[in-house]
């Protein structure tokens, strides 16, 4: 299966423990490609969008359009990053935008300590 960074698959979250998200739905691959020899992709997962989460950083707005493959406004997830088995990837429904991509490496990396910040080459 190739599964590349940038790109919005349907992911079979379940089963889930306690308040961990759960269900098919669609999840940003975050993961460099060629990081890692096991079959495995980190992940974070896209929900509905509420307008509650416009208060809690680790939450990125997402719009739909025609390339991320979205059917309404949603959500990134970025503080439930997970490793996930190719096994749980299900269709590929399309690719972010780069801004986006880096806006979500941002904010997970801001979820481990607020003062750490990304240095782009």
């Amino acid at each position: 299966m190739n599964i590349k960074q940038g790109e919005v698959w349907e992911v079979e979250f379940f089963p889930n423990i306690g308040s961990e998200i759960g269900k098919k739905r669609p999840a940003l691959v975050v993961s460099y490609d060629e990081m890692g020899r096991l079959p495995l992709r980190t992940i974070v997962p896209i929900t509905n969008y509420s307008k509650s989460f416009e208060s809690y950083p680790w939450m990125i707005t997402l719009e739909n359009d025609k390339f991320n493959g979205l059917s309404k406004r949603s959500s990134i997830d970025c503080f439930q990053v997970r490793n996930f088995s190719h096994n749980r990837f299900i269709k590929k429904l399309g690719i972010v935008e780069k801004d986006i991509l880096i806006n979500t490496h941002t904010t997970i990396l801001k979820t481990l300590n607020p003062a750490y910040r990304l240095l782009l080459e």
